[in-house]
This record gives C-alpha cells, sequence and structure tokens, in this order.
C-alpha cells in the first residue's frame, strides 16, 4: 500500500487508498502556545484537541490552533515558512513530526512507499530546499517509510492531467510558494517555483489594512470572492488587490522562464492551478484573462481549476507512488539458474 503527502506551509494532507476510494486527512500546518494547567489539559484532551506538553506550556496544533489564537489574541505559529522549515521557529521541527505522525499514521506494510511533495527552489530567492527535503526524508524513515520526494508541480501533473497524456502546465498556488510544472508525456520540461503564495496575500493585506495577519487569514477563507465589487478600503478589497498582483507577477516568470528554456513553439495545452491560494470563486476567470495577455510560445487549449484544491497535490503524490508500487509488483523475478549464473559470473 503506497501513500502520498503533501507537506504545505499552510496545510498538510495525506492521500491513501481505501478500495476503490481515495482517503484525505489534513490539518493545519500551524500552532498557538497556551499556559498550562491541569484542568486546560484535560479539557483538550477530552474535546480531542491535537495538542503537546512542554513544561509549563502546551501547544494547540493544526486546525484548532487558528480558533485559539482569535480567541485568545494571538499569533499563529508556524513550522514552515516561504514553503520549507522555517529556521525562525524554534519548536518547528517537533510541531509539524507531531502533525505528520498524526496525518499520515503508521505504515501498514515495512517500508511502505510515501511520495512527499518537494518545492523546486525559487527563482526569484536563494532559499535552498535541500535542508528541508532531508529532514522531511529522515522523518518519515524514522516513521517506517520508504519516502520520495516528488516536486510539486509534477504532482498536480500526475493528480488533474492523466486525460491529456501528463501534458500540460500545473501550477501549485501554496501558501508559502508558488510551483510550476510544465511537463510532456510525464516528463518534466520546466520546473520552479517563485517565493510569493497565499502567505505573502495575507502579510501585504494586513499591512495595507492594519488588521492582523491571523484575522486577514481567516477572512481569505470565509467565502472570500474574488469578483472586485467589494470596497477597495476594506480586507477583502486589499485581498483582491494583491490576489491580482501575485498573478500578474506568476505569470510574468512564467513568460521569463519559457523564453529561458526555450520551450518548443505550437505546443497546445491545457493549463491546471490549483493549491489552497486558489481557492476564491473567481480565481480560474481571473486567471485564463491574465495567461491570455501574457507573451508565450505555445497556446493554451483551456484552463481549469480543481474541484479540491487543497488535495490536489497529495492526490498526484498518491498517484506516483501507487505507479511506482505497481512497476516493482509487475516485475519479474530472476529465476534460480540465472541469479546462480549471475553470481558465477561475478
Amino acid at each position: 500500500m503506497a501513500r502520498g503527502i503533501d507537506v504545505g506551509t499552510m496545510n498538510i494532507v495525506s492521500a491513501g487508498q481505501d478500495g476503490d476510494d481515495t482517503v484525505f486527512v489534513q490539518q493545519r500546518n500551524s500552532f498557538v502556545e497556551i499556559e498550562y494547567s491541569d484542568m486546560a489539559e484535560q479539557m483538550l484532551s477530552r474535546s480531542d484537541v491535537l495538542h503537546i506538553r512542554k513544561g509549563d506550556q502546551v501547544f494547540v496544533v493544526g486546525d484548532d490552533a487558528l480558533n485559539f489564537a482569535n480567541i485568545f489574541n494571538q499569533k499563529t505559529r508556524r513550522p514552515m515558512k516561504d514553503g520549507i522549515l522555517s529556521s525562525e521557529e524554534s519548536s518547528a521541527i517537533p510541531m509539524i513530526k507531531l502533525i505528520i505522525e498524526q496525518v499520515l499514521g503508521e505504515p501498514e506494510t515495512p517500508d511502505e512507499r510515501v511520495f512527499y511533495s518537494s518545492p523546486a527552489d525559487p527563482i526569484d530567492s536563494e532559499l535552498s530546499t535541500l535542508y528541508h527535503q532531508k529532514t522531511l526524508d529522515s522523518f518519515l524513515e524514522d516513521m517506517g517509510y520508504n519516502p520520495e520526494p516528488i516536486n510539486e508541480g509534477m504532482a498536480v501533473i500526475y493528480s488533474e492531467l492523466a486525460d491529456s497524456n501528463f501534458t500540460g502546465l500545473g501550477i501549485s498556488f501554496g501558501a508559502g510558494m508558488t510551483n510550476v510544472c510544465l511537463a510532456y508525456y510525464a516528463v518534466p520540461v520546466m520546473t520552479f517555483s517563485v517565493a510569493r503564495g497565499g502567505d505573502w496575500i495575507d502579510e501585504q493585506t494586513a499591512t495595507a489594512t492594519g488588521e492582523s495577519v491571523d484575522k486577514v487569514t481567516s477572512i481569505k477563507e470565509d467565502d472570500f470572492r474574488l469578483d472586485f465589487t467589494t470596497d477597495v478600503g476594506g480586507v477583502e478589497g486589499a485581498l483582491a488587490i494583491y490576489y491580482d498582483n501575485l498573478l500578474d507577477y506568476v505569470i510574468e516568470q512564467i513568460s521569463a522562464e519559457v523564453n529561458e528554456e526555450d520551450v518548443e513553439e505550437g505546443l497546445d495545452v491545457p493549463v491546471v492551478v490549483t493549491g489552497g491560494t486558489s481557492s476564491p470563486a473567481g480565481f480560474e476567470n481571473l486567471f485564463e484573462e491574465r495567461l491570455a495577455n501574457a507573451s508565450i510560445p505555445f497556446s493554451i487549449s483551456n484552463v481549469k481549476r480543481v474541484n479540491n484544491p487543497l488535495y490536489s497535490v497529495a492526490r498526484g503524490a498518491l498517484v506516483a507512488a501507487r505507479s511506482e508500487e505497481a512497476q516493482h509488483e509487475h516485475e519479474e523475478p530472476k529465476a534460480p539458474e540465472a541469479e546462480a549464473a549471475a553470481e558465477e559470473a561475478e
């Protein structure tokens, strides 16, 4: 049994197979610190709130962290920043390990294969993903898994473009980064990321309006629509402005990279956009409008946003893991005579 997991800045999502159904488990990748008391810990345990105690402090982890932060007027803390493990957060490693264990669970078989999402190194930043990737490898191996990273943009291709022979442009708008992959028959032609995503939108909006970042995030996730009919002076108006700016920036980077990579002209490819930041209604239409005005050497057959963008990368990681598992299962073992002959030849 193979698994897939999307280790995102805002959410961690696992995907597994149960018969013909794909089962997803999700937790918000954040935590908040509250003061310890026996009563508080008892209430948290009774309510099945994911938490961990360290000395005189209790850390509420996952989906409940944002609720606690808003109630107690605190700021959530994140194990990850800009798409990778945060070097600024001292509790990053134990917290993300707890969330991954909660979301993925124990392997069903020894050395169970798991593909996990990993961003490409951003083209507009000096950030490196190497430490992040090796640390996740170590976590998953300690849990008993056999891990393999998959580029986040390529996971989108695996998840959403099977009907076009895994050919097209996949873009994952995450919280910390935006990952882009152009693939031709499942072979990546161009992969890169930019160091802007949903967090950049939230931070810019919070600065412009004077609201807290957590409050902005809550408003964005609560039926926010990209219809540009909202009063510009409010949070939703500011969100629309920075969404518009992000899309212009990402498409500008795509155009530059396509020209630099000398991608063949004449291609006619579908485009799929996904990731939690692409969730607001109207995102697909705005992106298609901006893309139509871009200078790129190939044509776009259609643009689609998936129904459940939060699950797309995890699903693609699962598809890749199951594909590899199936290949290994169909490999014919050597006959004993062939094995003996090979040993003698050595």
